[in-house]
């Protein structure tokens, strides 16, 4: 996460309405600490708290929060099983995975189960506050080595499938400029960096998201690189 490329957006203007968080982590402590950060941002509403991925789904259902905050290990269920069962109860919540692990297959997993944020637990709790903003306002959030990771998995994935001999039809035309702003989000840029980097603004980035997004028929960015790469519209080497 300290990664010089990679940087968080830090605090937006005022919201009307509080973002509304979940935290689920069986490690108390851990819990503890994001509470006392998160608890002192005025943007935030902590509105639960579980300490194992059971509790997460069911307090999911009941607060519909905004955003949850999920362990990849927890007792009864994992955080990815915490995270696809949420998904089915509070569709519009926003998962972040904030873990130890740096597993491709974990990091694949949550962002298949619907995960739009996985973040290791070793950036700074503050750094968090940042990542929920991020998320609650519709950007992926992957560091750049962990977005190396999940497109490693894709490749192997896709190798996997290829003898399958499956008949797709023919991908839907990205722009120039749409492959370039795909190839920026697969390395884990955030829309402040993809903007600075091809030079245009954070608006247009967001407008050039969303018509991919609608062209491919797609839910997530990560969606949109998984389906990129399996049609070898990305170079991933």
């Amino acid at each position: 996460m300290n990664d010089p490329g990679h940087e968080i957006p830090r605090q937006p203007g005022p919201r009307s309405e509080p973002i509304r968080v979940l935290i689920a982590d069986d490690h108390v402590l851990f819990r503890r600490g994001l509470e006392m950060v998160l608890g002192q941002e005025p943007d935030f509403a902590l509105v639960g708290e579980a300490a194992d991925g059971e509790e997460a789904v069911v307090k999911a259902a009941d607060l519909l929060p905004d955003v949850v905050l999920l362990d990849v290990r927890m007792p009864k269920l994992s955080g990815i099983e915490a995270a696809a069962a949420i998904k089915e109860v509070a569709p519009v919540a926003k998962i972040i995975m904030l873990t130890i692990s740096d597993e491709e297959t974990d990091l694949y997993q949550a962002i298949k189960a619907g995960a739009t944020g996985y973040l290791l637990k070793e950036i700074s709790i503050e750094e968090v506050a940042h990542g929920i903003r991020a998320v609650h306002d519709g950007q992926s959030l992957i560091s750049p080595a962990m977005a190396s990771k999940l497109l490693n998995e894709f490749a192997s994935l896709i190798k996997r499938d290829s003898g399958r001999g499956s008949s797709r039809v023919p991908a839907p035309r990205l722009t120039e400029r749409e492959l370039d702003v795909l190839r920026l989000v697969a390395r884990g840029r955030n829309n402040r960096d993809i903007a600075r980097e091809l030079f245009i603004s954070e608006n247009t980035v967001k407008n050039h998201v969303r018509n991919i997004l609608e062209k491919l028929q797609l839910h997530s960015r990560m969606e949109a690189v998984f389906y990129a790469v399996r049609e070898k519209l990305l170079d991933i080497n």
